[in-house]
């Protein structure tokens, strides 16, 4: 098998271990990918801001495409370098829309330069990192465009939200989930990780059928669908260990390492 040109992995659950590190092993297997010539993609949920130690464990290099596909993100710069944000009028509508259906609900912002969140949404310890953020009212929050939405629920759960809030504000945003709480990601509508790979991508002339891609949760759906390898670690979702075509293993095993080194020697 001729080795794919470009590698598209996850972070979190993924190539990280459990406690957010980067193993020497997975480093090491990260340089086979580039030393043979091929493109290294993060493709992550997470803000840039949550960024610096990955940059720093990967020597700076390449680019990482964040918050669900909303920002492209230059490891060497540490710098944003596109961005596919919702319009304030769009999030206005669609926070008001929930609201109405779903009252509990608190929301949270992430901004190309920052982070804001409602006074009862409920920070967790990765909330913190880069910087906790502002706390601010409604009519702030949605007053500059925003790289993603979050809407956070006490108790529902995260399959059945994401459900609800797609046939709520489906037409507006394009809504996944991540992070194993009932947290609702929203970016701008038709704004996946597949649809910012596949222009990356394009741009270098790699087709689809020349990607491997890695990934654990919802959210990784679109990006495994469009890549022509897709790999699951043991540890992901029940729904994306039915859509790929093949299983490693977990996060905490190296499960993206030990695929690597077969396909880049």
């Amino acid at each position: 098998m001729e080795s794919p040109r470009l590698v598209a992995t996850d972070l979190d659950g993924t190539a990280l271990r459990s406690d957010g590190t980067v193993s020497p092993r997975t480093t090491a297997a990260f340089a086979r990918v580039e030393n043979a010539g091929a493109t290294l993609v993060f493709v992550t949920g997470r803000p840039p801001r949550w960024m610096h130690a990955v940059a720093g464990a990967v020597r700076h290099r390449g680019l990482a495409i964040c918050a669900n596909g909303a920002l492209v993100y230059d490891l060497h710069t540490e710098r944003i370098v596109k961005s596919h944000l919702i319009p304030p009028d769009v999030l206005k509508e669609v926070v008001a829309r929930l609201r109405e259906k779903v009252p509990e609900l608190a929301f949270s912002v992430e901004y190309e330069g920052g982070f804001a969140h409602e006074s009862d949404f409920r920070l967790d310890h990765w909330d913190g990192k880069g910087g906790a953020g502002f706390r601010v009212g409604t009519a702030a929050l949605t007053s500059r465009p925003g790289a993603k939405l979050l809407a956070l629920h006490p108790r529902m759960d995260p399959d059945v939200l994401q459900e609800e809030v797609c046939e709520l504000v489906g037409d507006l945003v394009t809504p996944t989930h991540s992070s194993g709480r009932a947290l609702i990601e929203m970016s701008a509508h038709g704004v996946t990780k597949a649809s910012t790979l596949a222009v990356l991508a394009e741009k270098r002339e790699i087709r689809a059928a020349e990607v491997i891609a890695f990934g654990d949760m919802p959210n990784d759906l679109p990006m495994l669908r469009w890549a022509g390898i897709s790999y699951a670690v043991a540890n992901a979702h029940t729904t994306v260990l039915a859509a790929v075509d093949h299983v490693t293993t977990t996060n905490d095993e190296d499960g993206v390492a030990r695929v690597l080194e077969d396909l880049y020697r």
